[in-house]
């Protein structure tokens, strides 16, 4: 099996043909990679950047629905893109490395979608980068999201063993947490998310993983993390906003029904952003896989202004 060997399956509940795929790798100065998916020969329309603990193929059944060709991004530190040695993901720093790599794969402003982290991402992309994004849609995130909750659960999702038997080990992990749908979505998902080692051991593929693990087995390290932490969340929340209130282009919010966006982070979203559109949904916080269809035709309705 190969990467793209589930796309035939994916994408014959709707009906469709599955389009020229490839991936793409753009070296930056600093020698790190960031790798991407792109999908159809024909210039890209929409570009996408996951969450956090997630990857590129995230997006592959909601690519399919789309029709469009597209771009799917590893942020760094997932999927195929360079850790970076500092271990800082945030949405400002992200940008500094997708940016780049976003304008030597396209030619023409993108309809620019990020969900969660990617959605943090997206904003300063378009903030810092207006020349290319025509569009932003940002997924089930706010930059005052809080650090709790349903992202707690992710960071006690990824803390267990740094290495397992088996692919079906994390299947049932992430089954037992209530991450995945079905268990065929959620082997998809592990498949594309894990690697195996030359001792046959298999593990995470994003960084998040061996951080969460680390510090939940070293109490200092613990520690620090969470002054560090907390200097980030303020941090994302103080840039955050400043970067959506710097984007020139048109901004729709996607909200999950029972995704991580509150009705507080909703009120201050309206508020600080008031010409943005807002879209609530029916799903979690992975709106791309709880309704990938729903949102391919949103994505497509922007597109098409």
């Amino acid at each position: 099996m190969d990467e793209f060997s589930f796309l035939p399956a994916q994408a014959a509940p709707l009906g469709v043909a599955v389009p020229p795929a490839r991936r793409l790798t753009h070296t930056l100065d600093d020698g790190r990679t960031v790798s991407a998916l792109r999908f159809g020969d024909a210039e890209p329309v929409v570009t996408l950047l996951h969450g956090a603990g997630l990857n590129a193929h995230t997006w592959d059944t909601t690519i399919l629905a789309l029709g469009l060709p597209a771009i799917a991004v590893d942020l760094p530190g997932h999927g195929d893109s360079s850790w970076r040695d500092d271990a800082d993901y945030s949405g400002t720093t992200n940008a500094a490395s997708v940016a780049p790599a976003i304008a030597a794969w396209t030619s023409a402003p993108q309809v620019l979608v990020g969900q969660s982290l990617g959605g943090l991402t997206a904003a300063a992309v378009a903030d810092t980068h207006p020349e290319l994004v025509r569009e932003l849609v940002v997924i089930d995130v706010t930059p005052g999201i809080s650090s709790d909750g349903g992202a707690r659960q992710i960071r006690d999702f990824f803390s267990g063993p740094t290495d397992w038997a088996s692919r079906e080990e994390l299947v049932e992990r992430a089954l037992s947490f209530g991450f995945g749908g079905s268990p065929e979505a959620a082997a998809r998902g592990v498949f594309h998310n894990s690697r195996v080692r030359d001792d046959g051991r298999v593990e995470w593929k994003h960084h998040f993983a061996r951080i969460a693990n680390r510090l939940a087995a070293d109490p200092d390290a613990a520690a620090e993390a969470a002054r560090r932490q907390a200097a980030s969340t303020e941090t994302l929340t103080a840039g955050g906003w400043e970067h959506l209130a710097g984007v020139r282009a048109p901004i729709t919010l996607v909200r999950g029904e029972r995704g991580y966006v509150t009705e507080a982070d909703l009120e201050e979203f309206r508020t600080r952003v008031p010409a943005a559109t807002v879209v609530e949904v029916a799903a979690g916080h992975n709106v791309q896989e709880d309704i990938p269809v729903e949102l391919a035709a949103l994505v497509r309705g922007i597109a098409a202004r």
